[in-house]
């Protein structure tokens, strides 16, 4: 690809940083914060100011657009797709970006709140991006690259495209989501309207990484039944739940099998809510792991478990519940192996390496692709999400925008 001097990536990056699109887990409405929509009209009236065709800011949150095809090949349709919103984990209010010009590789200390030091020790992405131009927020906020940054990649892709025609591409779709960070990003989502075939969550982290594999994930609820009766009068009647719970979870593995003690490709058993009553105590389980059949290991594990626990409190009983949540979407992409081929080749014509990685975790492509659209994950350049010492390197934004186009323009070549 030739080198580029007119990339608008920055300049919008720092712009939607300043909309406060937080999310919300207790809202019961959908988008969760009507403030996600102030930032969708604004995408929308982009979109149509660089010249996409079909713009719609929707009335639950979501934008769509669509640049036509200028090849006379039959190319299929492709999208992209970034989230609006931010995680309700750190406030996105009053985000103060600021620049961090050639990096030295030293310690970056947030000037507003000086306890806050991205350490490249513990951040060591930042190792590679000496030289490099580095957006962080003051301290007191999270920056919003999650997902603000893949934002801004997909609308400055999209106008190169249209102020290139002599580069070749099929039809190209887009949509921006609301609600990600509360796992409800594809839940009104209209795949007849956004129109790809195959598509592209912007949304990874660090530079030249694709992303095809997630998670198989369920949740176990476990139920345990005891006896209340009056404490005063309780010898050789009263069955304690909550002790039963804490028994259980006593039980759990120490060293292994927990979130605190795995990495890469080893699975947990992850219990993150416990609500205790003597009568009825319930916990509520998350179960990971990249393959089904590991999954169901382990589901198997905890029911033994709890079958061996709760038969030392004869007077006791539970019931065991198994609610599936989301599973690997390699399941999917292995059918359609071009899908990420062609995402690796992008990659590497921007002159990256280019890396094929996993998510310990789950994302709306993941959903995307079991509602039949195959869909990976492309680095935003995206680093330290939902705290405030996240940063974004504008060199990998730039790169991520090339990656884009790349492949717009694989896709029309190889049709």
């Amino acid at each position: 690809m030739t080198e580029r001097k007119n990339y608008t990536v920055v300049e919008r990056f720092l712009r939607y940083v300043k909309y406060d699109t937080q999310s919300s887990e207790e809202s019961s409405t959908f988008p969760s914060t009507e403030k996600q929509k102030i930032l969708g009209q604004v995408l929308a009236d982009e979109l149509r100011e660089i010249g996409m065709m079909n713009v719609e800011l929707d009335e639950f949150g979501y934008v769509y657009a669509e640049l036509p095809s200028n090849s006379d090949k039959d190319v299929p349709p492709i999208g992209f797709l970034a989230h609006m919103d931010t995680s309700p984990e750190v406030s996105g209010a009053n985000v103060n970006p600021i620049i961090h010009k050639n990096y030295d590789g030293g310690k970056i200390v947030l000037p507003a709140d000086t306890t806050q030091v991205i350490d490249p020790e513990e951040h060591p992405d930042l190792k590679e991006q000496i030289g490099n131009d580095i957006i962080t927020a003051d301290g007191t906020t999270l920056l919003g690259a999650d997902n603000k940054a893949g934002l801004a990649e997909i609308v400055d892709a999209m106008k190169y495209l249209i102020e290139h025609p002599e580069i070749k591409h099929g039809p190209v779709k887009v949509c921006f989501t609301p609600d990600e960070e509360v796992g409800r990003g594809t839940e009104k989502i209209r795949l007849d309207r956004f129109g790809a075939k195959y598509a592209y969550t912007v949304d990874g982290e660090s530079l030249g990484e694709i992303e095809n594999e997630t998670f198989c994930a369920d949740t176990v609820i476990l139920t345990i039944q005891g006896f209340n009766c009056h404490p005063g009068y309780a010898k050789n009647k009263l069955v304690n739940a909550i002790k039963i719970a804490a028994d259980f979870i006593e039980n759990l593995p120490k060293d292994k099998l927990s979130p605190e003690t795995t990495e890469n490709r080893e699975g947990y058993v992850h219990p993150y809510v416990v609500n205790g009553g003597v009568d009825v105590s319930t916990i509520k389980i998350l179960i990971r792991d990249f393959e089904e059949s590991g999954l169901k290991e382990k589901e198997q594990f905890l029911k033994d478990l709890a079958e061996k626990v709760v038969s030392k409190y004869p007077k006791a009983s539970y019931k065991f519940e198994v609610q599936e949540s989301y599973r690997n979407m390699r399941y999917v992409l292995d059918k359609y192996p071009q899908v990420v081929e062609y995402a690796l080749e992008a990659v590497e014509r921007a002159g990256v390496k280019p890396k094929l990685n996993i998510i310990r975790g789950g994302t709306d492509g993941s959903r995307l692709s079991y509602m039949g659209l195959p869909c990976p994950n492309i680095f935003a350049g995206e680093h330290a999400f939902h705290s405030r010492l996240e940063w974004v390197s504008v060199q990998d934004m730039q790169k991520a925008v090339d990656v884009i186009v790349n492949l717009c323009q694989i896709w029309e070549e190889k049709s």
